[in-house]
């Protein structure tokens, strides 16, 4: 039994924990981060060391965001290594993720994250194309990085699938593709099929390890440079990996100072399995409930070392993720915030650790009863995977009652 993760009840009932609700992938909506204070840097010369004072500002170390990247251990492309700081895309309303999308790879950007799921993968590619178009910089040069849908992980599902998002991206292959979820669910043209009742129709039918095997063969036709897995368990990964003829390259999780995962991360990580961290900034997804802990870019720690270092709040959580090796994936559609997402830096030992600190074992999303599937099985008890379970039978009975 691993460690239990908390779950703020959300707005609305089923927003959050293991009555959370789709709406978040159903719904296109974007989000700024507030304006952050920042302070005018003091002017002096670091001409002999000295103690840190609360008065002094250190000197940030910078990390240029466009440039450094990670080595991928099982790659069959090692030649081309992953940019630590991606856009993504999820909850980019139609109409703007086109220009947020051109904005960060003209700020420096070379990673984009996108998916089916997100509806907007044809925006993406809009925005890809006119900045390849106006610079003259070749398509080799950026990572793009899609996922597979749940109602696509049947073998003879997932190649169509391919097809689709690569036509909708306007490129000739990913440098990416993550088997999304866990939950496969039966195919057909609805993203989330559902019976008559309204419930979502789980495909029972298919393991793991056999939409892995129609991944690795996607390897073979070069329109996929590397595969991965995203929102897996432990467990769920350690049974693709006994049967992988080719290991995951990568797994996309729910990374952030609230919900920092350290023993699976180190897992992943000695595995060769590159970690990648969606919602690095947690509760400031416009979904997801602040709660009583706020807002992690309003903690004190935070910006503490935001004021240390003359950075924004947002540089220093991100810069947090950097600090473990993880590659971070930043959502914005605002150009100034997709910017000053590239000016993460280095910082000490001790800064590292006070944002350890905060860890609440706080996990946001978690779709589990909108999916017919229990996500996160590893953190959740006997007791709350048998709610989750009678919900969706209360769910069923209420919904044929209704009919």
């Amino acid at each position: 039994m691993g460690c239990q993760i908390r779950r703020r009840p959300g707005r609305r009932a089923g927003r959050r924990g293991i009555n959370a609700s789709h709406e978040s992938y159903k719904r296109a909506t974007s989000f700024s981060s507030r304006p952050q204070q920042t302070h005018c840097a003091i002017d002096i010369k670091l001409v002999r060391a000295f103690h840190y004072s609360p008065f002094v500002r250190m000197p940030a170390a910078p990390v240029d965001a466009s440039t450094k990247s990670l080595s991928i251990p099982h790659s069959k492309y090692p030649q081309k290594k992953i940019p630590i700081l991606g856009l993504g895309t999820w909850l980019s309303k139609p109409g703007e993720v086109e220009q947020a999308v051109y904005d960060a790879l003209k700020a420096g950007y070379t990673h984009i994250d996108a998916a089916a799921i997100y509806k907007n993968e044809n925006e993406v590619g809009n925005g890809i194309k006119k900045f390849l178009q106006e610079t003259g910089k070749s398509r080799d040069e950026l990572w793009i990085t899609s996922k597979l849908w749940n109602n696509s992980h049947r073998p003879e599902n997932v190649p169509a699938a391919l097809e689709k998002t690569l036509k909708d991206l306007q490129i000739d292959y990913l440098d990416l593709y993550l088997v999304h979820w866990p939950a496969a669910m039966q195919g057909g043209g609805e993203l989330i099929p559902k019976d008559e009742n309204g419930l979502p129709l789980v495909d029972r039918g298919i393991t793991h390890n056999e939409t892995w095997r129609a991944m690795e063969a996607l390897l073979e036709t070069g329109k996929v440079r590397n595969i991965g897995l995203s929102n897996f368990i432990r467990a769920e990964t350690e049974n693709v990996l006994k049967t992988a003829v080719h290991k995951p390259d990568f797994i996309q999780i729910e990374v952030h100072p609230y919900l920092q995962q350290t023993e699976y991360i180190k897992w992943l990580q000695s595995q060769g399995i590159v970690v990648e961290a969606y919602s690095p900034f947690g509760n400031l997804n416009p979904i997801y409930s602040v709660g009583d802990e706020g807002r992690i870019i309003d903690r004190p720690e935070v910006k503490k070392i935001a004021e240390k270092y003359n950075k924004t709040p947002s540089q220093v959580v991100l810069s947090w993720g950097v600090a473990h090796d993880l590659v971070i994936l930043p959502k914005s559609v605002n150009a100034k915030r997709i910017a000053e997402n590239v000016g993460i830096f280095d910082y000490d030992a001790e800064d590292t650790a006070a944002i350890d600190g905060i860890n609440l074992n706080l996990r946001y999303n978690d779709a589990s009863t909108d999916f017919g599937y229990v996500f996160f099985s590893d953190e959740k008890s006997p007791a709350q995977i048998a709610d989750a379970f009678l919900e969706l039978s209360k769910s069923a009975v209420a919904k044929a009652k209704g009919a």
